[in-house]
C-alpha cells in the first residue's frame, strides 16, 4: 500500500512538473507576443499622428488656396493677414 501511494505520488508530481513546464513555455510565448503587439501599437500610433499632421497640413493648404486652388486669392488672403499683423505691431509700438 505504501509503495503504491509513493508511486501515485511520484506520477502526480511528474505530471505537475510537465504541466508547469508546458505552462511556463506558453507564458513565455504569450509574453513575447504581447511585446510584439505593444511594439506594433506604438508604431501604429506614431503613424496615426503622422497622418493626422498631414491631414491638418492639407486642411491649412486648402484653407489658403481655396477649394478651386486659386493662388492669387490665397496670396491676397496672406497679404491681408500680414497687413493686419503689421497694424497690430504698430499699435503695440505706440
Amino acid at each position: 500500500m505504501g509503495q503504491d501511494l509513493a508511486l501515485r505520488l511520484k506520477t502526480k508530481v511528474e505530471e505537475l512538473v510537465a504541466r508547469y513546464e508546458t505552462l511556463a513555455r506558453e507564458n513565455a510565448d504569450l509574453k513575447a507576443r504581447l511585446a510584439r503587439c505593444e511594439t506594433d501599437i506604438t508604431k501604429k500610433d506614431l503613424k496615426i499622428k503622422e497622418l493626422e499632421k498631414q491631414i491638418e497640413n492639407l486642411r491649412l493648404k486648402e484653407a489658403f488656396l481655396g477649394t478651386s486652388g486659386d493662388r492669387a486669392q490665397a496670396r491676397r488672403k496672406v497679404a491681408k493677414l500680414i497687413k493686419e499683423i503689421d497694424a497690430c505691431v504698430s499699435l503695440l509700438d505706440e
